[in-house]
């Protein structure tokens, strides 16, 4: 699969591992079209029929990202437009005809467990602190795998990203993940807490190797879902020691 000369679409362009992927796929040669609020609403079907009007690929990287408090706290506002928009843009993206849809799913779909397998996703229910985000996304895998299933057409990749970190981030202490957190509170001299005890341990990735591996499973037409992470655990209380070192 190659990129040049290629109409492609990226949904959350302007964020974190949207703004990396763009700038690769222009490396690559491709015309790169970023829908991204306010432009484009992807909760309205007439705006994902526009927004895949005319183009060869989707890269669907919208989503909604928030801390695991705020996931509880605010559960409707971020699984239903996850829902809607996954819908919506799949659907836009089957009828338009396009050669390829990436998808962006999450290892918030699965069970927590030492080590995430992909084909072990559908033998637990996601994390209660990933509830509703987690089966968003485990809806639109499973929408995904309906089109496919139904038309006989395997031009689907899913990519379930680790925690992602990097420039672009959401660093508001009140609702940001953790790393783009400490790293607020530590510039501001704040005292660094977390959520909890510190003991979890999670895989942390940059948004920048997230973006070549989509890159990767593209050009390879990689049709399996597949998680996207360092392969290190860290705990919470040694990210958290870091930044306090670094700072």
């Amino acid at each position: 699969m190659t990129f040049k000369n290629k109409k492609i679409l990226v949904t959350g362009g302007n964020g974190m591992i949207g703004k990396r992927l763009v700038e690769l796929l222009k490396h690559e040669g491709a015309d790169v079209r970023v829908a991204d609020l306010p432009e484009y609403n992807l909760t309205k079907k007439t705006d994902c029929k526009e927004a895949c009007d005319g183009v060869d690929m989707v890269f669907h990287l919208a989503g909604i990202k928030g801390s695991p408090q705020r996931c509880m706290e605010e559960p409707a506002s971020f699984s239903v437009p996850m829902i809607q928009f996954n819908a919506n843009m799949i659907e836009a993206a089957y009828n338009a005809g396009v050669e390829w849809f990436l998808y962006t799913s999450s290892v918030g779909v699965y069970h927590p467990t030492e080590v995430f397998v992909e084909d072990d996703v559908w033998k637990g229910f996601p994390s209660k602190n990933d509830w509703y985000g987690g089966w968003a996304k485990r809806m639109g895998e499973l929408q995904c795998e309906a089109y496919q299933e139904q038309n006989n057409h395997r031009n689907v990749s899913i990519v379930r990203p680790a925690n992602v970190y990097g420039e672009y981030d959401n660093f508001d202490t009140k609702n940001a993940m953790v790393i783009p957190s400490l790293i607020r509170k530590a510039h501001e001299n704040e005292f660094l807490s977390v959520w909890g005890d510190g003991s979890p341990i999670r895989d942390f990735i940059y948004a920048g190797d997230v973006a070549k591996g989509m890159l990767h499973m593209v050009k390879n037409e990689v049709t399996e879902p597949v998680n996207l992470g360092s392969g290190d655990g860290v705990s919470i209380k040694a990210v958290s020691y870091t930044h306090l070192r670094a700072h």
